[in-house]
């Protein structure tokens, strides 16, 4: 009889714990949030409401894409030359579909207009020429593959860079994220780059131009800014930098948005661990950058700079 009257006691505790009542004073915080959102802090211009893109369903869009350009490394590894073009083609069609909801949520939540079938339209029109350069973007990834086998002696073969090497991760998830930049996806490619982020802790902006044979040894920590330039054939560790200096502001005291602020880092660099790259400065081809360096000031091509020289060139400026 104890225990019955204990169950009962225990049910009638949790009915009041999830009945709604006035012990969080919903009424009044929801009028207060309804004011913040209408009156003190608006941010959406009376705009009507729409539903932003998913990062959950961006997510797997990805790893469908990524399994159409990898088949038998991230897809189904008993496909073979018979049955591998319809896996291909079917996850390829899934995951062009997926995408193709996303960038129209993302083209109508940043939109001032109202939702239209030019909106749909103009959607599938950019998917499918993002469709059109996967085979571009998968011949880039197999030379950052090659690079990433050649510069580093640990890797003992393609597969395990590839589903192994959170730098190559990144790789694969910035091709793809640039090219949705590029045609106009910007929402959609940031959204893709923060999936990357979170995956890896390598924070690449859609924006930054890198060129083949690209490689990012360790990787953690790693930035580069939407207006970096990478040439061809870099090598870079974790923890480096390549950021904007300062922020150019308008007459008002608004920044200045989109100008060009981020290296340009040229072909054939090495940059090392904990090295902070700043401003419109260009590393010249062949350079070398020692790890924590601090650079502000143009590098000449075939420099070595290091944290001592890097100090004597400051002292001798001032």
């Amino acid at each position: 009889m104890a225990s019955d009257a204990l169950r009962i006691s225990d049910s009638d505790d949790i009915d009041e714990r999830t009945r709604p009542g006035p012990r969080w004073r919903l009424d009044t915080i929801v009028a207060e949030l309804r004011r913040s959102r209408d009156e003190l802090h608006n941010i959406r211009n009376d705009d009507p409401a729409r539903r932003a893109p998913s990062r959950e369903a961006l997510g797997k869009v990805l790893d469908g894409l990524i399994e159409a350009l990898f088949p038998r490394h991230y897809g189904q590894s008993d496909v073979d030359r018979e049955t591998i073009d319809y896996f291909v083609g079917n996850t390829l069609n899934v995951a062009l579909n997926g995408l193709l909801e996303q960038v129209h949520r993302g083209a109508i939540f940043v939109s001032r207009e109202d939702a239209s079938e030019q909106h749909r339209e103009d959607a599938t029109a950019l998917v499918r020429a993002f469709a059109s350069r996967l085979p571009e973007i998968r011949g880039l990834l197999v030379s950052d593959l090659r690079a990433a086998f050649s510069g580093d002696p640990a890797a003992t073969n393609f597969p395990e860079i590839l589903i192994g090497y959170p730098g190559m991760t990144a790789i694969i998830h910035h091709r793809l994220a640039h090219v949705l930049h590029q045609l106009g996806a910007r929402l959609v490619a940031r959204l893709v780059a923060e999936i990357a982020h979170a995956r890896t802790g390598i924070d690449i902006h859609p924006g930054a131009t890198i060129g083949p044979s690209f490689f990012i040894d360790h990787g953690t920590g790693v930035v580069i800014g939407e207006t970096t330039i990478i040439g061809e054939r870099v090598r870079i560790y974790q923890a480096v930098t390549l950021g904007a200096r300062h922020f150019p502001k308008d007459g008002t005291g608004s920044l200045v948005k989109g100008g060009a602020r981020h290296p340009i880092v040229e072909d054939d660099v090495v940059i090392y661990a904990g090295a902070t790259i700043l401003g419109r400065v260009v590393v010249g081809r062949g350079s070398t950058i020692g790890g924590n360096v601090w650079l502000t000031d143009n590098v000449p091509p075939g420099s070595f700079v290091s944290q001592a020289s890097a100090r004597s060139k400051s002292n001798d400026a001032g």
